[in-house]
């Protein structure tokens, strides 16, 4: 069973999900609503460090929190909106910081600063359900999904139901309608940039899904659409460096890459390998590891599928805190939320490395948070890539995960 990481009051969606004896699951948001108690990654059986152990970190973890959330509520446009009003996300991504908070700090100015949040969110709703301007439709949507979840609101339902139903028909299915009958099949990509699909859509779009879902089954929606949730995982493991699941000419079965994932299939933003055999193969990379990782669970793999176990290893492989493996510093921010995410929700309270480490993470992770904050308050990487030098997301990337890591310590 997973854990929920969302602290808000409980309401009838939240009821409902004890009718399904699941406990609320942790991933990059506070939300009380979490759905199905699906297995998640290996746990260990005790947490390493005892809660009073970690007094004086929980202090410096709640200490850079206030400051980012300081800095992002100094920092949002007049109409509403963080970095740009052309895409939500990342308004929606600051709006997740504040809600992992509920009930503290909630001045009168910073409930007015949520408020315009959302009204931002509502202004880019679609009339085909997504919430976007023009561009990344899944990418928009789905993160603002997140939002709209954490805000607990019953107005919300009809707005979230009709996002899920968008969600669900950017599903990619090339070749004869109805058949996993080619590589891209099942995923689901950005929704307008290029046709094909790729892990990070579809890890953001199955998130929102696996959130939302226990909400459209108590609304009985009639006869609602339904992800393809067999083909969704054909399409995660076409972007697995994995031969027995995986028979793409591409694939990698050597150390440094078996088990971990790359962007999509024939693709790897890490680039080449070149093996011994002399064959070239596409190198696996920590974020989209995690990714795969996240998704894997979301779409109901058990610990032991031999494809979680895979990337769990690859990932406790190459474990480090001072880069994206296989990327250097490119999408650093990223990397860190999304192995927040994977491990919490795995219930990862202690990680084994491969070499015999015993990784204590949210302690390691959280001084390198903090380590990392400027002294605004805010947060932000040298590298630009994926937009990682726009101190919004980034600082919406940190204190999501210090918020998710606090509560483990």
């Amino acid at each position: 069973m997973v854990r929920c990481l969302i602290r808000i009051p409980m309401t009838r969606l939240a009821q409902c999900n004890r009718n399904l004896g699941a406990r609320a699951a942790l991933v990059s948001f506070f939300v009380t609503g979490a759905v199905l108690g699906l297995a998640a990654e290996p746990r260990v059986a005790e947490r390493p460090l005892a809660s009073s152990e970690n007094l004086s970190l929980r202090n410096e973890v709640e200490r850079a929190v206030a400051k980012g959330l300081a800095w992002l509520e100094k920092n949002q446009d007049p109409k509403g909106f963080w970095t740009t009003g052309d895409n939500p996300a990342v308004t929606a991504l600051a709006l997740v910081a504040f809600q992992g908070r509920p009930g503290r700090d909630i001045t009168v100015q910073r409930a007015e600063v949520m408020r315009k949040g959302y009204a931002h969110l509502l202004d880019c709703m679609q009339p085909d359900g997504g919430i976007y301007r023009k561009d990344m439709p899944n990418y928009n949507t789905a993160v603002s999904m997140l939002a709209l979840l954490a805000a607990n609101r019953e107005e919300y339902k009809a707005i979230l139901l009709k996002a899920r139903q968008f969600i669900i028909g950017l599903q990619s299915d090339f070749g004869e309608p109805g058949k996993t009958d080619d590589l891209f099949d099942g995923g689901i990509g950005y929704g307008n940039r290029y046709k094909h699909s790729d892990m990070s859509n579809t890890l953001l779009a199955l998130e929102a899904l696996y959130y939302s879902k226990q909400l459209a089954e108590d609304e009985k929606v009639a006869a609602p659409r339904d992800l393809n949730w067999a083909a969704a995982i054909r399409f995660i493991q076409n972007c697995q460096n994995l031969s027995e699941y995986n028979k793409q000419n591409w694939v990698a079965d050597d150390p440094q890459n078996k088990g971990g994932f790359v962007y999509y299939p024939g693709n790897s933003m890490a680039g080449e390998t070149n093996l011994p055999s002399g064959r070239v193969a596409l190198r696996s990379y920590g974020s989209i590891s995690y990714a795969g990782m996240l998704s894997y669970i979301y779409a109901g793999l058990k610990p032991d599928d031999p494809r979680v176990k895979a990337v769990f290893n690859w990932l406790r492989g190459n474990y480090t805190l001072d880069e994206n493996p296989g990327m250097g510093p490119q999408g650093l921010f990223f990397y860190f939320h999304t192995m927040t995410k994977a491990l919490t929700l795995a219930e990862v309270d202690r990680l084994d490395t491969t070499d015999g480490q015993k990784i204590h993470w949210r302690k390691d992770l959280a001084l390198r948070l903090i380590n990392l904050q400027k002294s605004d308050g805010s947060w932000s990487n040298d590298n630009g890539r994926w937009w990682e030098k726009e101190p919004s997301l980034v600082t919406a990337y940190a204190i999501i995960s210090l918020e998710m890591i606090q509560r483990g310590l």
